[in-house]
């Protein structure tokens, strides 16, 4: 897998509060983000001079930097007709070599100086959609698995575009990027693989306590509770 190409953008305010579009309506986003020349730093919680407008869902240990294919890129212009350039899905690394499929939750990689891991796929909000102004973007991001996913850092250096990602460890082959994506969006009645991927130690906090609270939500009542003992 190669890093083609580094993009990083700081949250900015756009739009007209009363419009009467709701697309063109005031909002905050750090949703753009535009190329740089590297090298830059990669820490804990992401790449300097990159940030988000909503840190409650997005940022973080867990989601530090925002991973696309640009395996994808060619698809999405063929289906809607869009021209799109790096950094067109939000993404900080855009890569090529790699997908859903390939890519393992907990795939740790050597990028520069920096170590990388492979914490949850990505799971695109509103913002993709109102960025290209596609009202179903998100939607058919999450149904056709090509989403991408976050890296925490657990080593922060200096990376560099172009680069080569040298894999070194994949704990957790079982469970692909693909996988993760059909337990969390597609088999949710599946309670046992919600919990087998809400197991596995390389997956971020938030999607563990999701899958937790679907399997705790679901699981029916032991017969000494129904009885009342």
């Amino acid at each position: 897998m190669r890093l083609i190409s580094i993009q990083t953008g700081m949250p900015r305010t756009l739009g007209t509060p009363d419009a009467e579009d709701p697309m063109d309506r005031e909002w905050t986003t750090g949703f753009f983000k535009t190329p740089v020349d590297g090298p830059v730093h990669a820490g804990p919680t992401g790449l300097v001079g990159d940030g988000q407008a909503d840190t409650r869902v997005h940022g973080g240990p867990d989601k530090a930097i925002n991973v696309y294919p640009l395996d994808h890129y060619a698809v999405w212009e063929r289906e809607l007709g869009v021209a799109f350039g790096f950094g067109a899905f939000g993404e900080n690394f855009t890569t090529e070599g790699g997908v859903e499929t390939e890519i393992c939750i907990g795939d740790t990689f050597r990028i520069g100086t920096a170590v990388v891991q492979v914490s949850q796929p990505r799971q695109p909000c509103w913002k993709l959609a109102r960025r290209w102004r596609i009202q179903e973007l998100a939607a058919l991001v999450e149904q056709t698995g090509r989403t991408g996913w976050y890296f925490r850092v657990l080593q922060s250096g200096e990376v560099s575009a172009p680069g080569e990602f040298e894999l070194i460890e994949r704990p957790f082959p079982t469970w692909t990027v693909a996988a993760a994506n059909a337990v969390m969006h597609r088999r949710q009645g599946d309670l046992a693989a919600a919990q087998a991927l809400a197991s596995c130690p390389a997956l971020s906090e938030s999607w563990r306590s999701s899958l937790s609270r679907r399997t705790a939500s679901q699981t029916p009542p032991s017969s000494n509770a129904r009885l009342g003992a």
